[in-house]
């Protein structure tokens, strides 16, 4: 029974811990949801720009995608589907899971499914919390 038991905890952890959430740079919640969609928990008045940043983040940190690997929106922002009473937006990594226009946007809008941006582009939002020594 005990040698059971090791072995259901063993297989049990490595899917628990692919089910946590991720905490990204600017403090937003990531919690994946399948092995190609994501959402970003929408938290402190932050932004598309900072949902975007949170999106790109995850997809190459945790990931590990191709820099140019494009991020889709899947459900726009609105009442999260990982969580009750807060708010999201659901991302994907494959296009034709997207609904709505997915052609080449360069619009930081989390509010239209299909909109989607190249990781690194994405991940360049993160840096407007950088204060740089020529700002002052």
């Amino acid at each position: 029974m005990r040698r059971f038991l090791v072995l259901l905890i063993s297989c049990v952890l490595p899917l628990e811990a692919a089910a946590q959430t991720y905490r990204a740079e600017n403090w937003l919640f990531v919690v994946p949801l399948n092995t190609l969609d994501f959402e970003v928990i929408e938290d402190r008045g932050v932004g598309a720009r900072g949902i975007w940043c949170a999106a790109g983040e995850f997809a190459q940190t945790v990931l590990a995608l191709p820099a140019d690997q494009r991020l889709y929106i899947k459900t726009p922002r609105g009442p999260s589907v990982s969580g009750v009473g807060r708010r999201g937006v659901v991302f994907t990594t494959d296009a034709s899971r997207a609904e709505g226009d997915a052609g080449r946007s360069y619009s930081v809008t989390v509010r239209r499914a299909g909109e989607n941006l190249p990781s690194h582009h994405a991940r360049q939002f993160c840096r407007d919390n950088l204060i740089e020594l020529e700002d002052f």
